[in-house]
């Protein structure tokens, strides 16, 4: 029991510090060395020596995190008040002197906060919606006017708002690069109609020239317009993948200036081919609807990690954009699964780059639309 509820709450801190919670990652870090040590304590029975003075530390400590926590929310803030009790209880263990009743109202108070706590956070996370209340801070710093006006480094709509999405397309289809969401991570976005935007992207990203860029259509009715020379074998392989995290290289051609790619044409793919995707996510297939097709990579500078949240984007890149579609974190933490199909017919496909689909289930697919 003891060493469930220290790495329950270990676990707890480095997903807060994950989620860049910095106070969601302290607190519970130390919540687990309080939980730990008190554990120990009664394990050890008579012999806490040395534990009085760390009980007296965990006090002073939990009640800065105790101010702190006032002003995020009333839940967090019940956490830290229980675990304030807790060490009260540890205080007086080891000082010989607690009441056995005292030790179990506490110990109940403090399951019924983290069984709450948990079930609330877990069930808002999964729903992205507020179905169990977390309660306003109590506590509000007020920013000076000066740190109110500071304005971001670009033009950060909502994704759910029409007009944030309008923001977007507008920017991009007079030339700009945006930081936009994707099924998978973060991307940055520039139209296809302007080579130029394109151009720019590798110099946002330091991203060498020998890299090529795919490019993202919003379904694949549109594909089939452009008439592009696939096997009617490939055409079934994209029609079990699309929309989704994977992406298909095929073979490039003039038919891309009919899918609406246009100026950018000798800018995205290589001379060859070109990598092509349909998102599995709303927002950005309607971003595309009123954009055309977009030439698309990962939004972060070259051989650093994805961007898995707007915030991300904003603080990495957003002095170097003209604006970011902002729809909180995303849904993977890598990026999709890229497939050369540019032999599909004479000796199948290769995995280029194994992303959050796994090349198993890739392969399968592939058998599966083979054998049929």
């Amino acid at each position: 029991l003891i060493l469930t509820g220290g790495f329950v709450q270990l676990l707890a801190g480095f997903l807060a510090f994950r989620k860049y919670d910095h106070l969601g990652g302290v607190a519970f870090l130390t919540f687990s060395a309080l939980w730990s040590s008190y554990g120990a304590t009664k394990v050890l029975a008579g012999n806490t020596e040395g534990f009085t003075a760390g009980s007296v530390a965990f006090l002073v400590l939990n009640a800065f995190l105790i101010i702190l926590a006032s002003s995020f929310n009333v839940v967090l803030l019940c956490l830290t008040l229980a675990m304030e009790l807790l060490t009260i209880c540890f205080l007086l263990f080891t000082l010989e002197n607690l009441p056995l009743p005292f030790e179990i109202v506490v110990l109940i108070i403090l399951s019924i906060v983290c069984f709450y706590g948990a079930t609330a956070s877990l069930a808002n996370c999964m729903f992205r919606k507020d179905l169990l209340m977390m309660g306003p801070p109590l506590l509000t710093v007020q920013s000076s006017k000066k740190d109110r006006e500071d304005p971001l480094p670009c033009v950060c709509p909502k994704s759910h708002l029409t007009s944030g999405l309008r923001t977007i397309a507008e920017l991009l289809n007079t030339g700009a690069v945006c930081g936009v969401p994707t099924d998978t991570v973060y991307a940055l976005a520039a139209s296809c109609k302007h080579p130029q935007a394109i151009e720019k992207v590798y110099r946002i990203k330091d991203r060498p020239q020998e890299k090529p860029i795919c490019i993202f259509i919003s379904n694949l009715e549109q594909l089939r317009a452009a008439a592009p020379p696939i096997s009617p074998l490939l055409w079934e392989f994209m029609e079990n993948v699309y929309p989704g995290g994977i992406g298909c290289i095929i073979r490039k051609g003039e038919w891309l200036k009919k899918l609406g790619v246009g100026a950018g044409y000798s800018r995205v793919g290589t001379q060859d081919s070109i990598m092509i995707r349909v998102p599995d996510l709303t927002v950005l297939v309607h971003l595309i609807d009123m954009t055309g097709p977009l030439a698309i990579t990962s939004a972060n500078p070259s051989g650093e990690v994805d961007s898995t949240h707007h915030d991300m984007v904003i603080s990495r890149l957003g002095h170097k954009l003209e604006g970011v579609l902002c729809d909180g974190e995303s849904d993977e933490v890598v990026a999709s699964t890229v497939v050369n199909c540019t032999k599909f017919d004479e000796s199948g496909i290769t995995i280029v780059r194994e992303g959050c689909i796994p090349a198993g289930k890739v392969m399968q697919i592939f058998e599966r639309v083979k054998n049929r």
